[in-house]
């Protein structure tokens, strides 16, 4: 059975990485957009996007549109392989259930 991951497991890693793994593997969203979806704050979202940055589970790319800095984040191939084990290992301990005795 595969373990739970320790950084993709709090909370608001965990909705991050599970929006992240739905797009298309180029795909990418706004700052903006996760932070509105999640609602969080920005102080919040950037604490929790440099772990998994750090972990190499996302990337993120800074860039100005019309001389506004934008900030877009996509998850890397590694991210949505440990999210992928993550969801089995929650999903092993859903179907193992509680034990009676």
């Amino acid at each position: 059975m595969n373990e739970l991951n320790e950084i993709i497991h709090q909370p608001v890693r965990l909705r991050i990485m599970a929006a992240l793994t739905v797009l298309e593997p180029e795909e990418e969203v706004d700052f903006s957009y996760l932070r509105g979806m999640l609602d969080v704050t920005d102080g919040n979202l950037g604490a929790h996007l440099r772990r998994l940055e750090e972990a190499g589970y996302i990337a993120v790319k800074k860039v100005f549109v019309e001389r506004k800095p934008r900030t877009f984040v996509t998850a890397t191939t590694a991210g949505r392989e440990v999210f992928k084990a993550h969801v089995e290992a929650l999903e092993a301990i859903l179907k193992k259930g509680p034990k009676h005795d």
